[in-house]
């Protein structure tokens, strides 16, 4: 019990610090530099955790996930485009992971919905957007943003957690892409991004941490 507390919950207790508090200090006059870097220890530590908690190849991959979305979090705050290029290898390798672990037995129904995930999704990015000259680059990103979710939702890993997790990532990108349009005038992208993206990220490499330690047989205190 000592040792989980020691290898574990700090991680995740950082992560969760960072990540609640980021919300409520993202609008304010914060310093940028310390801003961008509290942005990206949110889920930066969720790589940590999978990393000290997952010693396997699956355990590095979504680490290696984790680390890409953190690095992407701070790029964004500088180049719209490297932080998005940094999000998209991080899609690539967890639809690495996801073909790895893919589910013996899948409902018609449920890979139907994988299979349109896709292109709803691309269409609403490119839908989105009031300056069409960014509606292209959108529907690319959401295209490795939704296959990724597609392969989650249809993945081994428990749907209702690593699932979940990736399509509330979708949401939190589509609210992004929303605040380039129709909702650039309200304070609900402002609200939504941020909660669907942490708890999106949270949600999915616990989950995956949690399925591969029973897969190894070691247990979750």
């Amino acid at each position: 019990m000592k040792r989980a507390i020691i290898e574990s919950r700090p991680y995740l207790l950082l992560s969760l610090l960072f990540g609640i508090s980021y919300f409520f200090i993202k609008d304010s006059d914060f310093p940028g530099m310390y801003l961008m870097f509290w942005k990206g220890a949110a889920v930066g530590f969720l790589a940590v955790y999978a990393l000290r908690r997952s010693h396997n190849f699956e355990g590095k991959l979504i680490a290696a996930v984790m680390a890409f979305g953190a690095f992407g979090d701070m790029l964004i705050e500088i180049d719209l485009m490297a932080g998005a290029g940094s999000f998209i290898v991080g899609h690539c390798i967890a639809i690495w992971l996801y073909a790895r672990h893919r589910r013996e037995k899948t409902a018609f129904s449920q890979k139907m919905f994988a299979i349109l995930l896709v292109p709803v999704t691309m269409f609403i990015a490119w839908s989105l957007p009031f300056d069409r000259t960014e509606a292209l680059g959108l529907a690319v990103y959401s295209l490795f943003l939704a296959v990724m979710a597609a392969m989650a939702w249809t993945s081994s890993f428990p749907r209702y957690r690593v699932g979940i997790g990736a399509l509330l990532f979708v949401m939190s990108d589509l609210f992004i892409f929303a605040e380039m349009g129709f909702l650039q005038e309200t304070p609900i992208p402002s609200l939504a991004i941020w909660p669907l993206y942490y708890v999106g990220q949270f949600l999915i490499v616990t989950g995956i941490v949690r399925t591969l330690r029973k897969e190894l047989a070691i247990p979750n205190p």
